[in-house]
């Protein structure tokens, strides 16, 4: 029998990583796409499934698996051909990324970074090359994959269970796509929950169609909508709980005044009420205080013995296992970018609308196309 084509088992740092692709607003699209592929993949979505989220062919959505499983991350990056020959020769490439990718102060040099001035200098005194601009250097160093970056901070999961979690979440997803048969203490039905929020009365950033600039144009009639400035936001906030319902492909969501245990159990209790008593259904959440059950409050754990569900908990900082992030980025670019609602309950309608609308258009092409010219804006929330 031939094996599904599937991507290779992933570390918890890969996936943050395959994560962060994803939710970049910036950057290349072709890279966006693939990465999504690669990260639903190791979600254990089938490549059927992948392609008809990815508006691809399945075809492609195994080049891509394939290709990851070969070269990893390279294989996600477009290579573009073309341009004169290069100036320099490859040794002399390699040295300057060499370089470029060293500390200045590994040259016993007093600053902390390179500038492309003082690279270009030091590549000339050090008689790498014999001259070179700073643009031709910033180009040369594009060409090998390197940028200018920011340092960041990396988390690895800390979770002694990490293997465990990561396979029962794994296994519930294989369940629900109908890959594996369930056993006979398994759930047939798996939700994705998680809280997106918080949620305040302000303008948020957006984009919109609006005419060309043409000459100075005239302040008293802007061509675009101007967003008010706000300095006081005495309104509070709102959190919204939603969940993803994987074998029917539903979203659900209440929006409330705070995010804690009561409120979240009230939320169970309501995808309890969608199947009857008798259906054994699995929720996926993270390691968020109110999901959990503790020695001072046994809440959650107490309900979902009493009531035939299984709380599966991704691992610590293993949020990109939770199939629900990739809807909260849907729904920011359709609700919340480029609005300015004045109240608490306008919003909280807009967001309801857009579910209903958003469970009606699942299979609709024109949804589709939506969802492509959104793909490059990924800013969801991190519970």
């Amino acid at each position: 029998m031939v094996q599904p084509v599937q991507v290779r088992p992933i570390s918890n740092d890969e996936g943050m990583r395959l994560l962060r692709i994803v939710r970049r607003g910036t950057g290349s699209v072709v890279t966006w796409r693939r990465a999504q592929m690669v990260l639903l993949s190791a979600q254990r979505m089938p490549v059927a499934k992948i392609a008809e989220v990815t508006f691809t062919s399945p075809d492609r959505v195994r080049d891509v698996l394939h290709n990851f499983n070969a070269d990893g991350f390279d294989s996600l990056y477009p290579r573009y051909a073309g341009g004169r020959p290069p100036k320099f020769t490859l040794p002399q490439r390699q040295q300057i990324k060499q370089i470029a990718l060293s500390r200045p102060a590994d040259h016993d040099l007093p600053f902390s970074v390179w500038s492309l001035s003082k690279l270009a200098d030091f590549l000339v005194a050090e008689g790498v090359v014999d001259d070179i601009s700073h643009e031709g250097l910033r180009l040369l160093l594009r060409d090998e994959d390197v940028s200018f970056q920011a340092v960041k901070t990396f988390k690895t999961s800390t979770d002694p269970d990490y293997e465990a979690k990561t396979s029962r979440v794994l296994a519930l997803y294989a369940i629900a796509d109908g890959i594996v048969e369930p056993g006979p203490d398994d759930p047939t039905i798996v939700f994705c929950v998680d809280e997106f929020g918080p949620l305040n009365l302000q303008p948020h950033p957006g984009k919109q169609w609006a005419p060309r600039a043409s000459g100075r144009g005239d302040p008293t009639a802007p061509r675009r909508r101007r967003r008010r400035a706000t300095y006081t936001r005495p309104h509070g906030v709102r959190h919204l709980f939603a969940a993803l319902d994987l074998p029917r492909d539903k979203l659900y969501g209440h929006v409330t005044h705070r995010k804690g245990r009561t409120q979240f159990l009230a939320f169970c209790r309501y995808l309890r009420s969608l199947y009857p008593a008798d259906v054994r259904i699995a929720i996926v959440c993270d390691n968020f205080s109110p999901h959990l059950s503790t020695t001072r409050d046994d809440r959650v754990g107490a309900w979902a013995e009493a009531n035939n569900v299984e709380i599966a908990y991704t691992p610590f900082y293993g949020s990109w296992l939770n199939r629900i992030e990739a809807q909260f980025t849907a729904l920011r670019y359709f609700t919340l970018d480029g609005t300015d609602h004045p109240t608490h309950r306008e919003q909280a309608r807009m967001i309801r609308r857009y579910i209903g609308w958003r469970n009606r258009h699942t299979t609709d092409p024109k949804l589709r196309k939506v969802i492509k010219r959104a793909s490059t804006i990924k800013k969801a929330k991190v519970a």
